[in-house]
């Protein structure tokens, strides 16, 4: 494995870009960012973060974080005919910190491995306020001496950088966590409309739940944040991306032959919002559906 002089990060999103600028300002490494949209490259060039305006411009990275929507879009910007796998040197580790399936992750090790080239999944949990703090959760599947090289830039951009297990890993615990949250959420908004409509003041509600046993992160972010004030963003984890990472989770169900007929649920209403036109919108908005 190569000293980590240059690194590379594609896709600056609603947390690539602060995950981007928190690396390329914490770390002093020599950083290129790619994304298809102007406005992202254009802030963190103030920042000394140079513009790559293909993927080949990747080819001398020593470390490639991948910050992308989904598995799809993970494997043709690393197997594409002029993907990462045919330019990267030896020794280069690409990092997705996205969430994507397991089976992909295992894939792309592989695949990799056959060039010389080291993969790791990193998926990152928490909100973009975190991405923002650099207080992400991220959890990690590598060989021990991948984590070993990657953890001092990982805690650049989370606070708790916990090592899972090999490869694929860190994305079986990152689908796990999120199958959890959108549980919640969605139990959350089941006591929010049973509450309104038995009279009860909900942010007098919520307020009294963080104070017993069903506290949690998703009270108060989702439901405090976003439920109460009846807020959806659209620059923040939507619907469509909800329903993305749930199925993932069912399809590794499946896999170890388990109904997860709690989830099943969630996805239904996941659905339902999504046709009632929620598709972009942040996904606790499920709550106007129940």
């Amino acid at each position: 494995m190569n000293n980590q002089q240059n690194i590379g990060f594609i896709g600056l999103g609603v947390m690539g870009e602060p995950m981007c600028r928190n690396l390329s300002t914490k770390s002093g490494l020599t950083f290129t960012a790619f994304d298809r949209r102007e406005e992202p490259l254009m802030r963190l060039a103030q920042l000394g973060v140079g513009r790559a305006v293909s993927l080949a411009q990747m080819a001398a990275s020593d470390v490639v974080f991948l910050s992308l929507p989904d598995g799809d879009a993970v494997r043709d910007v690393c197997l594409g005919n002029t993907g990462l796998i045919t330019m990267l040197n030896a020794g280069a580790i690409v990092v997705d910190l996205g969430t994507s399936p397991v089976a992909l992750a295992r894939e792309l090790d592989h695949r990799f491995r056959g060039q010389d080239v080291l993969f790791s999944d990193a998926p990152v949990a928490r909100t973009r306020a975190a991405a923002e703090a650099g207080t992400l959760s991220i959890m990690v599947g590598a060989d021990p001496a991948v984590f070993e090289v990657l953890e001092p830039l990982l805690k650049m951009m989370g606070e708790e950088v916990t090592h899972c297990g090999g490869v694929g890993s860190g994305q079986l615990v990152k689908i796990m966590n999120n199958m959890v949250l959108f549980q919640t959420v969605s139990a959350l908004a089941e006591a929010l409309a049973i509450g309104r409509s038995a009279g009860i003041d909900p942010a007098v509600m919520f307020s009294a739940l963080s104070k017993g046993s069903a506290d949690s992160f998703a009270l108060r972010n989702h439901g405090m944040k976003a439920m109460l004030p009846d807020t959806f963003p659209q620059d923040a984890f939507s619907t469509a991306y909800a329903m993305k990472d749930l199925g993932y989770a069912l399809e590794l169900a499946r896999d170890v032959g388990l109904e997860a007929s709690g989830a099943q649920l969630v996805q239904e209403r996941f659905k339902q919002a999504i046709d009632a036109g929620f598709h972009d919108s942040y996904f606790p908005v499920v709550s106007r559906v129940i």
